[in-house]
């Protein structure tokens, strides 16, 4: 969603919830200036993105112990 900074002025807090689930650019004379989003969305789809790529034999210890072993 893109809104100007005016916009921004008049409704913040519509906008700061709106952020949370959706990135939010703020324009200035027609240009991207900001951009509202949520910090932990990025995280959050990364770790999503990793369940099921991992074996599910074997415990924390075992990957541990192999990863040192490479070392």
């Amino acid at each position: 969603m893109s809104i100007t900074a005016t916009e921004l002025k008049a409704n913040l807090s519509k906008y700061l919830l709106l952020a949370a689930t959706e990135d939010v650019f703020i324009t200035q004379y027609g240009k991207i200036v900001a951009k509202l989003t949520n910090p932990f969305q990025e995280r959050t789809e990364i770790a999503q993105s990793l369940f099921g790529v991992l074996p599910q034999t074997g415990t924390f210890e075992q990957s541990r112990e192999e990863k040192t072993s490479e070392l």
